[in-house]
């Protein structure tokens, strides 16, 4: 393992980034009453985002086909609230297990691959997941989508409100939950590792790792996360459509990714907030033109990644 990933280990407790994450999230819940929706949205998203840097930041797989694990959790909460039992945690445990396993099976075969081979059979392993989720229309609804399920109330108490204030709150509680015990995956041993794996290969092989098994935990991992993401969105939108499993998705949580830096963590939730207030407010400006300005701050990272616009900021403020 390189200098780099020895000293990766963290300067700071495990809860104290979540902790501030739980603090500006109950700010925005009361702050904005009337934007709970977008709220909600923007924590799934991040969730998401966080799952896919664990994979691609963590340990640097190039992938195109996670969206899908998202979309297998959203179909097991929809399914077990529409089919089995209306319970929010009961659901969000299937969304879990779904996108879990999901990856499990799916990295066990993909992971024996690198490079573009990897990259373009993750993305044939989400189109499968599409096609089987559009012909099995007596469970997933098809074009149409899942929908017509309830969701009961969170602890027998607090119902999903057309408001959406238990909604965001519960996805708020699940995304700091998330993060936290990806931050405690990342700073661990087993994370330090990974990142190892990241950073040379062939030399972690050399000193013993057990490269593929380490990967393919980290997968599944990322994939439970994914589907507890999917989950979340299943039960504060009320229905899942094919569009949770496309390619258009995982494309676009590659780009929150790439605008918030991958291999962070907290990147991943800076820039699928980014993107997502980009989404909202360019849209109502122009809804089909949008995507210019997330093409214009994509080419500013790229061109100038954050840490040296951060230097550069820093070397401006302290010439004054």
């Amino acid at each position: 393992m390189s200098d780099h990933a020895a000293t990766a280990a963290p300067c700071a407790p495990a809860w104290r980034a979540p902790g501030l994450v739980l603090v500006l999230g109950l700010l925005a819940w009361w702050a904005l009453p009337d934007q709970l929706g977008l709220v909600t949205r923007i924590v799934t998203v991040m969730l998401l985002v966080l799952s896919l840097d664990l994979v691609v930041g963590i340990a640097g797989l190039p992938t195109l086909g996670h969206g899908a694990l998202f979309g297998v959790g959203a179909y097991a909460a929809g399914l077990a609230a529409l089919r089995l039992h209306p319970d929010p945690l009961f659901g969000l445990a299937l969304g879990i297990a779904a996108g879990g396993l999901t990856a499990l099976l799916t990295g066990a075969f993909l992971l024996r691959y690198q490079g573009f081979t990897f990259l373009m059979l993750t993305v044939a392993a989400s189109q499968i997941l599409l096609s089987l989720a559009n012909t099995g229309r007596a469970w997933t609804g098809g074009d149409d989508g899942l929908s017509g399920y309830t969701v009961g109330p969170l602890f027998g108490v607090f119902e999903f409100d057309l408001f959406g204030r238990t909604g965001a709150l519960y996805a708020l509680a699940v995304l700091v939950l998330g993060y936290y015990l990806a931050r405690r995956l990342v700073d661990s041993p087993f994370g330090l590792s990974v990142r190892g794996i990241h950073q040379n290969r062939a030399r972690m092989a050399a000193l013993g790792t057990p490269v593929f098994w380490r990967l393919l935990a980290v997968y599944t991992a990322a994939g439970a996360l994914a589907g507890a993401a999917g989950a979340v969105s299943a039960q504060t939108n009320a229905i899942v459509g094919l569009d949770s499993l496309s390619f258009a998705l995982s494309a676009e949580i590659l780009v929150m990714l790439v605008l918030g830096g991958a291999g962070r963590l907290h990147g991943a939730l800076i820039g699928a907030l980014v993107f997502t207030l980009l989404h909202h407010t360019a849209s109502s400006f122009n809804p089909y033109h949008w995507l210019f300005v997330v093409g214009a701050a994509l080419m500013a990272v790229v061109l100038l990644p954050p840490g040296q616009a951060w230097a550069w900021l820093r070397g401006r403020w302290g010439a004054r």
